[in-house]
């Protein structure tokens, strides 16, 4: 029977470093459920830092990237020998069992992520989190636009009303009415990370008579990362 699996055999191209990209299912209907307050609730993304952190560290993560509902794990060391049915259901499972784990609350119905996994180079690694980064301030904008136009309109009009809208026009719009996106907090514009810190620390080597530098590393949760540029993925040594 073990011939009549699809895909069982299936693996990401040898040598290479993968992206694997997790979107919450039906977390539209979730944030409804949990009544989560509009256009950004805090306790759902320190719960949505904490799943980034126990993925991390579970996955051996060299990155990982969040905002909304949807998460970016930077895998360097590929696991499950690089299977694709494996690194995709218990990937997608285990931040799935970290929401909830988490999270304090009464689920209507069980959270999930689906899963998608994109290898990259070395050159891809920072167009992806521009991308995805761009696509978080997108989504900050609407967000507060249609959170905005709902305090004043019916659901019907206020969809109405920001169709058809050009991102620049929401930000000037929100700025006309009093909300500068600029003073918002940095993470529900540029989204939330998670890497390794890395703090230089002199010692005395009693052995070798002499003061020695090393480093030491701690996973970090970086709630006001910059715009990503190569300077700042150099920095934490995600890239050379």
């Amino acid at each position: 029977m073990k011939d009549y699996e699809v895909y069982s055999s299936l693996k990401v191209p040898k040598n290479s470093k993968i992206i694997v990209r997790l979107d919450g299912r039906s977390f539209h209907q979730l944030a409804n459920d949990l009544e989560l307050e509009k256009p950004y609730d805090e306790t759902f993304y320190t719960v949505l830092s904490e799943v980034c952190k126990d993925l991390f560290n579970e996955f051996s993560a060299d990155f990982v990237y969040a905002f909304s509902d949807e998460i970016s794990l930077l895998l360097y060391k590929i696991p499950f020998d690089g299977r694709i049915e494996k690194i995709n259901s218990v990937i997608a499972s285990f931040a799935a069992s970290s929401f909830v784990m988490h999270y304090d609350a009464q689920f209507k119905k069980p959270p999930a992520f689906d899963s998608r996994i994109i290898p990259v180079n070395d050159d891809d690694i920072l167009k992806y989190f521009r991308w995805r980064q761009d696509e978080s301030w997108r989504n900050c904008v609407n967000s507060h636009g249609i959170s905005y136009l709902k305090s004043k309109y019916s659901n019907n009009e206020a969809n109405d009303k920001i169709n058809g809208m050009k991102l620049n026009e929401i930000h000037e719009f929100l700025f006309q009415n009093g909300i500068n996106l600029n003073d918002i907090e940095t993470y529900k514009k540029r989204g939330i990370a998670v890497y390794r810190k890395y703090k230089q620390v002199t010692g005395f080597n009693k052995k070798e008579n002499k003061n020695q530098t090393s480093y030491r590393s701690h996973v970090y949760i970086d709630w006001e990362i910059p715009i990503f540029s190569e300077d700042f993925f150099k920095e934490i040594r995600v890239i050379k």
